[in-house]
């Protein structure tokens, strides 16, 4: 009769141990298929331990199909095919891992500042609809999104962006990536999509992920070049125009009508207007959102919290035409909201309460602040007769052009060579790289303090200017 070890002092129950045992001998073939295991009794008194112990294995294996039980005979081991090991187990190359390469100072662009979020205000909000829709709280959302939040983000957009819709025209989905998907989706996979180039890389990865077609399209000082989106086989057209990621452009009223207009030309023609950080313009009122110009209803609007509370809370929205209500609903009214009951109740009263407006508010001028900071320091520099800025307008970021002799490839590494990360405008096109400004960089703010301003540009002088070359 075959022994096994069974520990008693390990956290393992001793049943487990020996089901265990037993399960890996009838896999490796140690017990042949048909075999009979021993008797409960002759085991249990064989490895010293409860006759329980034993049945309460013997009772795993059969519900786990590697037994069968044939009554006042025993159990025998099932018959099937076993899976017969490989001679040799290919090895795995691993790419080696780089070092993480650790900087003082980081002008990244997809951050922002997570201490300004208002915990104390989400905590009291989270726990009052923890008190109050406790039952609605564990019921799964509605595939659009609870109503409330939909509501909120109706009053939202009326009142501060001119958007005026119903709240059956929102959908809240997980993210402006999840939402983008949902449109592939439901506009056709066969389509062309044209995108601002440049834009953001993950743009194009997401478009063409999703099975779509992707052309770009180049900006000037006005915006996206709508003579070249007319000469393109696009009929669907994705937009930043209030502030145009990452030149900073806006789009100009003439040219906005331009796009509406072509849009209008054909029915099976759409734009993506995407919102994205609209809150953050700092010299004047928001630019108004073309959907407010929409009078044709082919605008589909985009937009998300991610900029305005935190990446992390992945709770975006988008506000879809009349016309494509009943096809979405038809095609994705099966489909489970993406955003938890919990955080978008809390959402729709951070909302409600003006809560939202004052956070933004808030965070508007801290981040005008460090904008400021950051412009003076660098007028007052060394760098000013070499650099030209722009794009300080408006959203979370500058674009830097040296007249040094500097290419933009040296600019990144003999910064980062002092300790500072900052990055090339030649990542963000998709195409025609060559259309690039030279000597171009982009340098993000929201995550760069007013104290740490004056040594990153002074890393940024040492790394820069001529004489230190």
């Amino acid at each position: 009769m075959r022994t096994y070890h069974l520990d008693a002092a390990l956290k393992m129950p001793l049943y487990e141990q020996l089901y265990r045992a037993i399960r890996q001998d009838i896999m490796s073939g140690a017990f042949a298929s048909g075999e009979r295991l021993p008797s409960k009794r002759r085991l249990a008194e064989h490895l010293k331990v409860s006759q329980i112990t034993v049945e309460t294995a013997y009772s795993q294996l059969l519900a786990e199909g590697y037994v069968i039980s044939k009554p006042r005979s025993g159990y025998y081991v099932q018959k099937f095919e076993r899976i017969t090991p490989a001679l040799t187990v290919p090895h795995v190359y691993l790419p080696e891992k780089q070092p993480e390469y650790k900087c003082r100072y980081d002008f990244k662009t997809n951050i922002v500042d997570t201490d300004c979020f208002p915990f104390a205000t989400w905590a009291r909000l989270l726990r009052s609809e923890l008190t109050d829709r406790a039952s609605l709280l564990l019921e799964a959302a509605p595939p659009q999104g609870v109503p409330a939040l939909r509501e909120e983000i109706c009053r939202y957009l009326a009142e501060f962006r001119g958007i005026f819709v119903q709240p059956e025209q929102v959908i809240v989905g997980a993210g402006s990536e999840y939402l983008l998907n949902l449109v592939i989706q439901l506009l056709g996979r066969e389509r062309i999509y044209s995108l601002e180039n440049p834009g953001y890389p993950k743009l194009d990865q997401i478009f063409r992920a999703g099975g779509a077609q992707v052309t770009p399209i180049e900006l000037d000082h006005s915006g996206l070049r709508v003579d070249l989106l007319k000469k393109s086989a696009a009929s669907v057209v994705y937009l930043t125009p209030s502030h145009h990621f990452p030149l900073g452009v806006v789009m100009s009223a003439a040219r906005r009508m331009a796009v509406l207009q072509w849009a209008g030309e054909r029915e099976d023609r759409y734009i993506i207007e995407d919102d994205y950080d609209s809150e953050f313009r700092y010299a004047s009122r928001p630019i108004p959102a073309m959907k407010e110009m929409d009078h044709e209803d082919r605008v589909i609007y985009l937009n998300t919290f991610a900029k305005s509370l935190a990446p992390s809370l992945r709770i975006g929205y988008m506000v879809l035409p009349n016309r494509l209500l009943g096809t979405f609903q038809s095609r994705f009214g099966f489909y489970s909201s993406t955003v938890p009951s919990f955080e978008q109740y809390t959402l729709a009263k951070f909302l409600s309460t003006g809560s939202f407006e004052r956070h933004v508010s808030r965070i508007r001028n801290l981040y005008k602040v460090r904008r400021d900071a950051l412009l003076a320091a660098l007028r007052q520099s060394s760098l000013a007769p070499i650099m030209h800025i722009s794009g300080a307008e408006a959203g979370l970021h500058i674009l830097l052009a040296l007249r040094s002799g500097m290419s933009e490839t040296q600019m990144v590494e003999s910064a980062k060579r002092e300790g500072v990360r900052v990055y090339g405008l030649s990542a963000y096109y998709i195409a025609d790289q060559e259309r690039c400004p030279p000597s171009t960089v982009i340098l993000g703010y929201a995550g760069i303090s007013r104290e740490a301003v004056e040594g990153a540009v002074s890393c940024l002088e040492r790394a820069w200017c001529r004489e230190n070359q």
